[in-house]
């Protein structure tokens, strides 16, 4: 769950009209960084984990994983993983849930509503391994490996799946006899099929098939392959690259005008393969290679394509932390410095919790560019004295010791950096970049004023970095906790309890942690933790245009939705819905807080831009992110902005959110 968000809550910044500018069944056009390059190694970060107090904020869950694996939390299959039961998850275009002897999957049906879009498990192909147990035994950016075991505690074999893969395989680690629920037919050239559900699903394997269709014997090393073939598809075309596969890795690269991901699916002899690809991957995909056929899923028309890689660009997005304020008159500076004065007046405690206090943190961040912009010497001392003692609070290494708030311990059982005072469920690991992102904001404006203060809170900074996006092996923190290569977005759920698979609500967030993120790396100079963090800022950005703010309504998953977003995206479904909120100007507002400078992205299509606000803001915008949508609404058009500021003016205070202040939202309106 993104967080049982009980009150008023906020979210980020829409990653919105980024659009999605290629992909590929194919080698990348230029050679990529091998994700598994070091970012904040345990060799940069190991001394700064010793000095934390390490202790679990709550009783690790229980989990079906292998011993030396890092907790997946934030994973789209993590619901598999922790928890009494495993849930079902969703590699697309495949549905996918373990069973007390086996495993069953299914192409999802898809249901377009008014306010929901549907596509939740369909169990159509049971297996069962007469199994005792399962184990999740390896993961990467997007397979995951489960072994199955007897009473004994003896292996039998392992299954792999994979996101954007249509195909299951099942490999013996010893002669084994499974059962198949529905009966599977002679196709020829040892392939079998089964029409189950409206679905042509086929079945390839070098062992024995019974008579009967269901049961199967497979020697040490033999493997059974299924795969759902497209409407559109051919059974026989389909089958040649129904091979099993092993894992997923990923490489990634950035240039000035675009990023790029590349995902490589390793299989059994290094053979081609079946790739789905998802609509925001779909703009330059080779004809050749992917006329297989579609599926459909609630994120739209799904592509298949054969090879070895997927290949897809993104818009690259530059960090940002300044609004540009070079065109503003004498009146309008005169106005924001006055504004600004009040502001920082009117400055309260700061909060006690990781999210609540990041933001806070943020705010002050904003003031006091906005008070340097301006000139404001004694502004910018008042605020700058303050952000630089509740950071020095924050990060000190000990504080846990000797308070139970504004400080961080280490979970060495979950392998993660939380705030004491937990918030939205930050505890369960849900939300740390939501959280964190505002922490690495506030840092790096403070720390451009202070390099002395850099270096003292850059050790528990950097744990919040990894603990957000480590790279390459670690004994303290999973790769990328939370962001999902394939899916190009980050999923906010620690363990995922949900029948529905992982979700995202803040897409803003989202964009608004990454961009703190390559602004703190940018800061310290970190150039391999800079370049991953402008990826996934670029590459979260474009997603939640294409699946929150920006999508196309033309795909016929769209027909029957009545609203021109999706406020809250699971693995199985989306709705138009939050965790806190009934209202319009709440589902809209969520995707767009806290409008940084990076917000810019957010523009495009100012008839979209439009009609969004319209539907949150029927009777004006005194409502819980009136200013947020204010903001977002200048990015219309220069007449847009005119309207905006007036209203902005005399925006009652109470629907200025805790991380904004009038003279940043002001300021961020004129510089449109």
């Amino acid at each position: 769950m993104t967080r049982s968000r009980l009150s008023s809550l906020f979210a980020v910044l829409v990653s919105g009209t980024v659009a999605v500018l290629l992909a590929a069944c194919s080698a990348p056009s230029a050679p990529a960084s091998v994700a598994g390059d070091a970012v904040l190694p345990d060799s940069q970060v190991g001394g700064a984990v010793a000095q934390l107090p390490t202790q679990p904020v709550r009783p690790p869950p229980q989990s079906r994983l292998a011993h030396g694996l890092a907790p997946p939390t934030n994973r789209w299959f993590s619901g598999l993983v922790f928890g009494d039961k495993p849930l079902p998850v969703f590699p697309l275009p495949l549905s996918f849930g373990l069973t007390q002897r086996g495993f069953d999957f299914g192409v999802p049906t898809v249901t377009s509503a008014a306010d929901t879009i549907t596509g939740g498990y369909a169990p159509n192909v049971s297996v069962d391994l007469n199994a005792a147990s399962n184990t999740v035994t390896a993961y990467d950016d997007a397979s995951v490996t489960i072994a199955a075991s007897d009473t004994n505690g003896k292996v039998l074999g392992s299954t792999v799946i994979a996101e954007g893969s249509p195909i299951v395989s099942f490999t013996a680690a010893h002669p084994v006899s499974l059962r198949v629920g529905q009966p599977f037919r002679a196709a020829g050239d040892g392939v079998w099929s089964a029409e189950i559900a409206g679905t042509t699903y086929g079945l390839r394997t070098a062992g024995t098939l019974a008579e009967d269709g269901t049961s199967l014997s497979l020697k040490a090393g033999e493997s059974a392959v299924w795969f759902a073939v497209p409407k559109n598809g051919s059974l026989a075309s389909l089958s040649k690259f129904a091979v099993p596969l092993q894992s997923v890795s990923l490489a990634y690269s950035t240039a000035s005008k675009q990023v790029t991901t590349e995902l490589s699916y390793r299989t059994a002899g290094r053979k081609d393969t079946l790739i789905a690809a998802m609509p925001h991957q779909q703009k330059s995909l080779k004809a050749s290679s992917c006329s297989l056929g579609s599926y459909p899923s609630v994120y739209g028309t799904m592509t298949l394509c054969s090879g070895t890689s997927l290949t897809w660009s993104a818009t690259a997005i530059t960090p940002s932390n300044t609004l540009d304020l070079a065109a503003l008159g004498q009146s309008q500076k005169d106005e924001l410095r006055k504004q600004l004065g009040q502001d920082v007046a009117s400055s309260t405690e700061l909060p006690a919790d990781s999210y609540f206090g990041g933001k806070a943190l943020y705010r002050l961040a904003n003031l006091l560019t906005l008070a340097t912009q301006l000139g404001d010497d004694s502004a910018a001392k008042t605020v700058r004295t303050r952000l630089d003692a509740a950071l020095r609070e924050w990060t000190e290494p000990k504080g846990c010791t000797k308070r139970a708030e504004r400080c961080f311990v280490y979970d060495a059982k979950m392998k993660g950096v939380v705030g004491m005072t937990a918030s939205f469920g930050s505890d369960e690991f849900n939300d740390h970049h939501f959280h964190y992102g505002y922490f690495l904001y506030a840092a790096s404006v403070a720390a451009a004023h202070d390099p002395g203060l850099q270096r003292d809170i850059a050790p528990v900074m950097n744990l919040l970095a990894a603990d957000l996006a480590a790279g390459g092996p670690s004994k303290y923190f999973p790769e990328r906790r939370v962001f999902d290569a394939y899916s190009s977005h980050s999923w906010a759920s620690g363990l995922s309890p949900f029948a529905d698979g992982n979700n995202q609500e803040s897409s803003s967030e989202a964009v608004s942690a990454w961009n703190g993120l390559a602004l703190w790396a940018g800061s310290t100079r970190n150039a391999p933790l800079e370049k991953e963090a402008v990826w996934m800022l670029s590459s979260e950005t474009a997603s939640a245009n294409a699946y929150w703010t920006g999508f196309d309504p033309a795909d016929p998953v769209y027909a029957g939705y009545s609203h021109s977003i999706v406020s809250l995206n699971w693995g199985g479904k989306r709705d138009y819905s939050t965790w806190f909120s009934a209202e319009a100007n709440a589902k809209l507002g969520i995707q767009l807080i806290p409008m940084s400078p990076v917000a810019s992205s957010l523009a495009g299509d100012p008839g979209r831009i439009e009609k969004n606000v319209q539907t949150a803001v029927p009777a004006g915008y005194s409502v819980q992110f009136g200013d947020y949508l204010l903001m977002y609404q200048a990015l219309a058009g220069p007449d847009q902005a005119k309207s905006a500021l007036k209203i902005a003016r005399d925006l009652p205070e109470k629907f200025i959110d805790d991380a904004n202040s009038r003279s940043y939202m002001l300021a961020w309106i004129m510089s449109r």
